[in-house]
């Protein structure tokens, strides 16, 4: 899927990517929590595709115990 985007993208495909809100990657962009550039006197934010999948790699995930069943039962 990430394939399917562009290597640099602007703020509504990288929600997309995301799958979150405009806003909310504005504001995360704009606090530092995403890797985001701006272009000198642009307003707009720019993201690099391979730095968000790399941002989204870095939260472990953790399976529920349900998962775990359903693996322990296979």
């Amino acid at each position: 899927m990430p394939d399917e985007f562009p290597p640099i993208l602007d703020t509504a495909l990288a929600a997309e990517l995301l799958s979150m809100n405009v806003d909310v990657v504005r504001r995360m962009a704009r606090d530092g929590e995403l890797p985001a550039y701006r272009l000198p006197g642009a307003r707009a934010f720019r993201f690099f595709r391979d730095e968000l999948m790399e941002y989204v790699r870095s939260f472990p995930v953790h399976q529920s115990a349900e998962d775990e069943e359903t693996l322990a039962d296979s």
